[in-house]
């Protein structure tokens, strides 16, 4: 008779399935020849026997066929036969073990299996569900399936496999994995549906997958009842891809994914892993060969120079409701725009995310810039690139806090008041081994043409703009920064390089266009598409080109045509590299000097209107032998900060918008370096010339609160009819002077800039007759900005003599070395 389920000690083993053999109860079975290895050691000599082969071991016992249940389990009835009663397990019937064909393992082993998911996990055949597991260096697999629970049998190389006379797949079963010094239960990763649907992998073949993170890299999440994390990676030439990291001792070989169609996304739910852990790609590339690549798509990185991904969800609460719901209200280029730029990891040097959130924001408050632009943002290798040579474009680096933490800092900045860009590099990516270089073994991000890949100034390759995929990577990018992270515009960095197929190019090697021009079409294509999509999914958002060139049309609409034929890029600003080139140049000259070059200060504003510009003074500016701002000046320190104080103001009213980099509101003398950032020393009481170096500091204050106040410095930036020329013939005496205008019912802004070290009497400068008289606003000169005091002290009116085209004019103290601004009393 039977023995019971009380009666039984142990479960049914793999020999009894496999064999038909039948042991006495509480004991196991020997397998003939397996001397003293019995239990879960006869599954492996089983296999040499029978030669691993379903038909050998199909020629067991025949005569018992009956349909009788089996008692696999704790000898509950699964209703798969006759003649048994509830809690009494018929004798075990012989079954045809279901070991893994032998191609697949191969492919399996070599890592070159392109749908692991049909031949691993549970299957019904013939006399039942076959179970098979790739677990290498595992002593004994287990499957539980509710009231079930079998050995599987040690087919060799880490295979294990069993049939089980159940009448379907049970629609949950865990593994129990036994290794050398420790034991595993989960459930097996090829139990699941894929995790991608359809729409998915059909909006990543048109390349239009506009939130492209939520389905490609690593989503912890709950399917299928099982909690674990979705890897999905795009690899459409690999043979084969794993998924490795410490969940499986950087062994992939038990984690093939699978390839999802022809969309080249390979695919894998790995249970049980969850937050922080880390991985990466095993990828078998055309050639065999392997190679582990961090995730295109990861959302956190180990901190440099470690580089595995690691798995990541955000359970950052966001309070800066009330500053995303007003963002959109007026249009930037119409709004004040005064940016101050932070290389993040020296501004304070040790400082986390955190910690940069308890100081940053205040700091800027107080000196009243609207915008922190932030460099670096993305994950980058070398810390001297400054973030400049990307890896990790969905990852915040590591190297100061976590990517929560990093939004910790946006949101205290935006409750500040104060708005976040960031440099964003779509221009090129290094070519370390372990990122996107040749990913999955061809080019796939790079061009496949070597002259059209290789930047010739960085040893760093260029994205393929024409090809889809890639396309849509760095678009939905663009979109990730913006939704997820609520930054509120993109610095695009080298776009000049992008536009051109000669950038830095010799004779022979660029290829021209189809139309027999330099512009990389692509590119052109690749921008509209960025900037119209980022402007249509995040309202609010500005993108701003870092375009050295007269490429026509880079702040232009796209739909609109331009002269050359092209719609415009549709960035919303451009830096003016052509003002900031021109002014420093002039600004370098000795006084006595400077009337030579009077041109370059007003060159500028016979293009001020053909985009929408920023003024820059970045960082580029004040590094490897350029000088700080204030080093830049001639003449003693005294001149030095002088000229200093008289260009910013300059700056300040010309049109545009300005951004500062850090370190130059205070007039550091030395140059920036990323290994110690600004000298805050100079700002220290106890030293001796800290009052030069915080006078500035007030100056730049005082800019910010009286251009923020008056609309006719910042509302008609873009249109011509904001600006009038006063003086700009003066070069004898190195005067410039400017109305800015705002709109109707405004007071106009005079700003007149002297930049010779004398001091100038009596000097007659025209402005209209409708106001009776004017007072200074600001003053270079002034005493708390560390000046000589020579100002204007008392309301000035105007008399009837026609000067620079106005009917009545000033007579102006012009203090030296310095700017002055004036508005009606």
């Amino acid at each position: 008779m039977p023995a019971t389920a009380t009666e039984r000690t142990r479960p049914t083993s793999p020999a009894e399935l496999a064999l038909g053999e039948h042991a006495p109860a509480g004991q196991a079975p020997v397998e003939k020849g397996a001397g003293k290895d019995t239990g879960r050691g006869a599954g492996k000599d089983a296999g040499k026997d029978t030669g691993r082969g379903a038909e050998d071991v199909g020629e067991g016992p025949k005569k018992d066929t009956g349909k009788g249940a089996e008692d696999v389990g704790e000898g509950v009835e699964k209703g798969i036969g006759e003649g048994g009663e509830k809690g009494v397990a018929p004798a075990p019937l012989p079954a045809p073990v279901s070991p893994v064909p032998e191609a697949d393992r191969v492919r399996l082993l070599s890592g070159t299996h392109h749908d692991p998911h049909t031949v691993l996990g549970a299957h019904p055949v013939t006399h039942g569900v076959a179970f098979r597991v790739l677990r290498p260096y595992a002593r004994a697999v287990t499957v539980v399936a509710d009231d079930v629970r079998a050995d599987l049998l040690d087919d060799g190389d880490g295979f294990f496999s069993v049939v089980l006379p159940l009448r379907e797949v049970p629609a949950d079963y865990r593994l129990h994995v036994t290794y050398a010094e420790t034991e595993l239960d989960t459930h097996d990763p090829y139990r699941f549906l894929p995790t991608l649907g359809e729409f998915d992998l059909h909006l990543i073949g048109e390349g239009r997958h506009e939130q492209l993170w939520e389905a490609l890299g690593a989503h912890p999440m709950t399917h299928q009842g099982a909690t674990g994390t979705r890897f999905a990676v795009w690899a459409p030439n690999a043979l084969g891809v794993r998924v490795v990291g410490d969940f499986n001792y950087w062994d992939g070989t038990g984690f093939a994914m699978r390839s999802l169609g022809g969309s080249g996304v390979w695919e894998l739910f790995v249970p049980s892993v969850g937050e922080g852990e880390l991985y990466k790609f095993q990828i078998t590339r055309p050639d065999g060969s392997t190679t582990y690549r961090a995730d295109p798509l990861a959302r956190r990185t180990e901190v440099p120079p470690a580089n595995s991904s690691v798995v990541h969800a955000s359970h950052h609460v966001w309070r800066d409701e009330e500053w995303m719901r007003r963002r959109a209200e007026v249009p930037v280029h119409e709004a004040p725009f005064s940016v101050y730029e932070v290389h993040l990891p020296s501004w304070r040097p040790g400082l986390t995310y955190r910690q940069l959130a308890e100081q940053l924001p205040a700091y800027v408050s107080d000196l009243g810039f609207t915008h922190v632009e932030l460099l670096p943002v993305a994950e980058h290798p070398f810390g001297g690139s400054w973030g400049y040579q990307v890896t990790g474009f969905y990852a915040p680096t590591a190297r100061l806090g976590t990517p929560d933490d990093f939004k910790y800092l946006v949101d205290a900045l935006h409750r500040a008041g104060i708005g976040v860009l960031m440099d964003w590099v779509p221009a090129h990516f290094p070519r370390d081994d372990w990122a996107l270089a040749e990913f999955d073994g061809r080019p796939l991000y790079e061009h496949e043409d070597p002259m059209r890949a290789a930047h010739p100034d960085w040893g760093t390759l260029e994205f393929d703009y024409g090809r889809a995929e890639v396309r849509n990577f760095l678009v939905a990018n663009a979109c990730y920064w913006c939704e997820e992270y609520h930054i509120d515009g993109l610095r695009v960095d080298a776009v000049a390089s992008m536009l051109y197929l000669d950038y830095s190019r010799e004779e022979g090697q660029w290829t021209p266009n189809v139309h027999g021009g330099r512009e990389n079409l692509d590119a052109v294509s690749f921008l509209q598409e960025m900037n119209a999509t980022v402007y249509r999914r995040c309202p609010g958002v500005v993108t701003i080109a870092e375009e050295s060139t007269a490429w026509d049309g880079v702040t232009r609409a796209t739909h609109h045509v331009g002269p050359g034929g092209f719609g415009g890029l549709g960035f919303g600003l451009k830096w003016n590299m052509g003002w900031m080139h021109d002014s420093l140049s002039y600004m370098s000259k000795e006084p006595v000097h400077r009337k030579y070059h009077h041109n370059e200060m007003t060159f500028s504003m016979v293009y001020a209107y053909s985009e929408n510009y920023v003024l820059p003074i970045s960082h580029d500016e004040v590094v490897h032998g350029k000088r700080s701002l204030v080093s830049k000046m001639p003449g003693d320190w005294w001149q030095q900060r002088a000229g200093h104080r008289a260009y910013l103001a300059y700056m300040w009213a010309h049109p545009g918008k300005q951004l500062l980099f850090m370190g130059q509101e205070f007039a550091q003398g030395a140059e920036w370096s990323e290994s110690h950032g600004p000298d805050w020393w100079l700002l220290d009481p106890a030293y001796g010339a800290e009052p030069d170096h915080r006078g500035v500091r007030d100056l730049v204050r005082d800019l910010n609160a009286h251009y923020a106040a008056n609309p006719s410095l910042w509302q008609r930036d873009t249109d011509p009819g904001g600006f009038a020329w006063v003086e700009g013939d003066g070069a004898e005496d190195n005067v410039f002077a400017f109305l800015r205008h705002g709109p109707e019912g405004t007071a106009p802004v005079l700003c007149v800039s002297h930049f010779s070290p004398v001091v100038r009497y009596e000097y007659r400068i025209g402005v209209p007759d409708e106001f009776a008289a004017w007072s200074e606003l600001l003053n270079t000169d002034a005493a708390p900005y560390g000046g000589s005091d020579i100002t204007n002290p008392h309301p000035l009116k105007p008399d009837p003599t026609p000067t620079h085209g106005h009917p009545a004019s000033l007579r102006l103290t012009l203090p030296p070395l310095a700017t002055v601004w004036l508005r009606p009393a």
